[in-house]
């Protein structure tokens, strides 16, 4: 019950953001879908290998092959459709507890939530870098052979 309540939240997340850049119509529909999935993507790794950087890397893999399919299929920028989709993977709580513990002078908690949230942020990179490298080169493989066909 708990991750269903927290895949729906994402949907409302992602949605929501789609809006605040602007994004009306079918699209905030999309958005919202596909952040949905990114939680969906990050609490099934989670289960299976108990491995943040992997959850949010794997996650940040489906939003990016998810975006980059739908924005050729919708014609819209990829970035329109990924920056609002990872709204849900983004570390904010970390990001908060990491200045918390910096404005303290909690030096050790400090430098553990700073490890923690570089690593999160540096699995959401990794996870964008990687799939984008992939799709790019899948794309551009995908429409040489197309466009011999004709």
């Amino acid at each position: 019950m708990e991750n269903t309540v927290q895949i729906i939240t994402s949907f409302f997340a992602s949605a929501g953001f789609a809006l605040i850049f602007n994004v009306h119509g079918r699209k905030t529909l999309w958005i919202g879908v596909g952040g949905a999935l990114s939680w969906a993507a990050y609490l099934f790794v989670n289960d299976v290998t108990g491995n943040m950087f992997m959850s949010l890397m794997m996650a940040s893999a489906a939003v990016v092959a998810v975006s980059e399919v739908l924005a050729r299929k919708i014609k819209v920028p990829v970035i329109m459709l990924m920056a609002p989709m990872l709204i849900p993977m983004v570390p904010g709580g970390a990001l908060y507890y990491t200045m918390s513990y910096l404005v303290r002078d909690e030096n050790a908690m400090f430098a553990e939530s700073l490890r923690s949230l570089l690593l999160q942020a540096g699995a959401i990179a990794a996870g964008i870098i990687v799939t984008t490298s992939v799709m790019t080169n899948f794309f551009a493989i995908y429409y040489r052979v197309k466009s011999k066909k004709k």
